[in-house]
């Protein structure tokens, strides 16, 4: 007998149009022809030219589909009580981990980038920092890669007084409960 809470399941993802269709193709498949094996890569292949081939109005059934079942996910979603993670907070004081050497060159062109393009979005830039980045020599890499390692050695050492800091912290906590402890004892006698 089970004394505990129970546990609701989470509820089921909901899934898009193509899924929708490739599960019915799937389907199809197996009742077409029962005997016989199709890889993953083959099927998924042949599911995706599938997929390009149909028509609007065929596609239009998939996305009614997923329509319904993004909102019954909402709903369900709405009445889970289950676990929710929640991200562990940051500590202010912790150090933060350094750029890496192609962060650090984004850094230095992305305004040059921006100034020259506008209209240009962030994502844009970035993908043109990326470019440049792999049509860079290793001889102009290096004063990147140089500071990145600065900045890394740097975090090392921020991060050990941290956690010594840390330690420290931890152990006065733990005499001051053991001292109230004691006093408690005492009286009790």
């Amino acid at each position: 007998m089970n004394m505990g809470k129970e546990v609701q399941p989470r509820p089921k993802a909901n899934v898009s149009s193509y899924i929708h269709f490739l599960l019915n193709y799937r389907n199809k498949c197996k009742e077409q022809q029962p005997n016989t094996y199709l890889g993953f890569k083959e099927f998924s292949r042949k599911c995706s030219e599938k997929w390009r081939a149909i028509s609007k109005h065929e596609k239009a059934k998939y996305e009614a589909l997923a329509k319904l079942d993004k909102a019954r996910y909402q709903e369900e979603m709405m009445n889970y009580v289950g676990k929710r993670r929640k991200r562990r907070k940051r500590d202010p004081q912790a150090p933060r981990r350094p750029p890496s050497s192609f962060l650090l060159f984004c850094q230095d062109h992305y305004a040059r980038l921006k100034r020259e393009n506008p209209t240009w979005s962030v994502v844009q830039v970035a993908k043109a920092t990326g470019k440049m980045w792999s049509a860079t020599t290793e001889a102009e890499k290096q004063p990147y890669e140089q500071r990145a390692a600065h900045l890394r050695a740097k975090y090392f050492e921020e991060l050990e007084a941290y956690r010594k800091q840390c330690r420290a912290r931890k152990n006065l906590r733990r005499l001051a409960r053991g001292q109230r402890r004691g006093r408690t004892r005492v009286r009790q006698r």
